[in-house]
């Protein structure tokens, strides 16, 4: 019978752990410094920033890593050509729910999965269509009151419930940061490669 390798987290988001422990995957949990995205081209558009982010991560930890699969991920909200990722600030985030405030944006969640010894590896993107309704300037103040917002591509959690967005077409999960309906499959492609 063959071992399974063990799966390993190369994130430092609370979102993904919980995401895929109630998806019943047992992890472990090894970050890649934030220095990693560093030097990532954003000019060459959101669809590859994301996959290229991802797979930085995993390559940092492919490199500590003798035996597992590490996975990695990164997420960016989309909107009106504007790639927006974590905000800086409370006036960065103030910006970006203004510039997604009553329109149709998208979520994008790249995600790498590397197998090591055999350093075969996959990249993989995942796209969420939502919906924000027009938010009054009181609405925003009030949701940037609560620091909801902090450390959330686009300045949201779509995960904490929120009233003015709603999905379009797409995974709620690729949404909170990974699309882990579909990473058991991604494993098992990857894994049968190697």
């Amino acid at each position: 019978m063959r071992v399974k390798p063990p799966l390993i987290l190369a994130s430092q988001s609370p979102r993904r752990r919980q995401l895929l422990t109630d998806a019943g995957f047992t992890f472990v949990v090894q970050a890649p410094d934030d220095s990693v995205e560093k030097g990532i081209c954003s000019n060459c558009g959101p669809d590859q920033l994301v996959v290229d982010a991802a797979v930085a991560k995993a390559t940092a930890i492919a490199q500590l890593t003798d035996h597992g699969i590490i996975l990695a991920a990164d997420t960016v909200a989309l909107c009106k050509a504007e790639i927006l990722g974590k905000p800086v600030d409370v006036d960065h985030a103030r910006a970006m729910l203004k510039l997604m405030s009553g329109t149709v944006h998208q979520v994008l969640t790249g995600v790498c999965l590397w197998h090591r010894p055999s350093n075969q590896f996959r990249a993989h993107l995942e796209r969420t269509t939502l919906k924000m309704e027009t938010l009054t300037a009181q609405k925003i103040e009030d949701y940037l009151d609560s620091d909801q917002w902090i450390g959330k591509a686009g300045a949201f959690g779509y995960q904490d419930g929120l009233d003015f967005v709603s999905i379009v077409e797409g995974l709620e999960s690729t949404v909170v940061g990974l699309p882990v309906e579909k990473i058991q499959a991604w494993i098992d492609d990857l894994v049968n490669d190697a």
